[in-house]
């Protein structure tokens, strides 16, 4: 029988992937109204949010490290030490490619996205946003799952994961789509390159997403 090891830390590391989540969700919805900016004509706030987001990553990073330095040799865990440390590194690259793509864009201000292309945008940003925010929620569910193991606690959080695995599929579904309009389009080619590029790093944003939910699935497996 599993018992409860989490009751035996002073702090429990779920703890510290909590509130790592919770900036990661935060800097998605930052990322997201910069994306809206960037496509809108009048704002002039895009460098200003994009500052936002290296802020968060680096809150988020002293976080992060703060879990690492917490879990000395010998130490009791619920899950192997490595597979919660693989966790934080994919949920850790959620937050560095959120900020990769803000600076790929950096590099390019002008002309910016197609017209055409906008909306299909706007529509990738807002299907990788939703995985991240379900980051949290396997997180929160998760800190349950570690405190009693129970079955059903269980379910829950591997229901989430398969609701992310989802998500993520329809993120590469937009991300497709918008890969496919912008070749079909009479345009330059660094405008080409340059929305191929940003469209598949947005997308990364999704995968790592997923592979979180892999780590997670794996640190609950029995």
């Amino acid at each position: 029988m599993r018992l409860p090891f989490l009751s035996m830390f002073i702090t429990s590391p779920f703890d510290g992937l909590q509130e790592h989540a919770e900036k990661v969700k935060d800097c998605a919805l930052t990322f997201q109204q910069a994306m809206e900016c960037y496509v809108a004509e009048r704002c002039r706030r895009f460098a200003e949010l994009r500052n936002e987001v290296t802020q968060m990553e680096s809150d988020a990073d002293v976080v992060k490290r703060r879990i690492r330095g917490h879990l000395p040799k010998g130490t009791l865990l619920p899950v192997d030490k490595f597979q919660l440390f693989r966790y934080l590194r994919e949920q850790d690259s959620v937050l560095d490619t959120v900020e990769d793509a803000l600076d790929w864009i950096s590099y390019r201000e002008q002309p910016g996205i197609p017209k055409e292309l906008e909306k299909d945008l706007l529509l990738l940003v807002d299907s990788v946003v939703d995985p991240i925010e379900e980051l949290s929620k396997m997180v929160a569910e998760a800190r349950k799952y570690f405190k009693n193991f129970s079955e059903e606690q269980r379910k829950v959080v591997k229901d989430i994961i398969t609701t992310l695995r989802q998500q993520e599929h329809d993120a590469d579904k937009a991300e497709d789509v918008l890969k496919r309009k912008v070749f079909a389009l009479d345009t330059l080619p660094i405008t080409v390159f340059h929305t191929v590029r940003l469209a598949e790093t947005i997308g990364n944003i999704a995968d790592h997403a997923q592979n979180a939910g892999d780590m997670m699935r794996a640190m609950v497996a029995k």
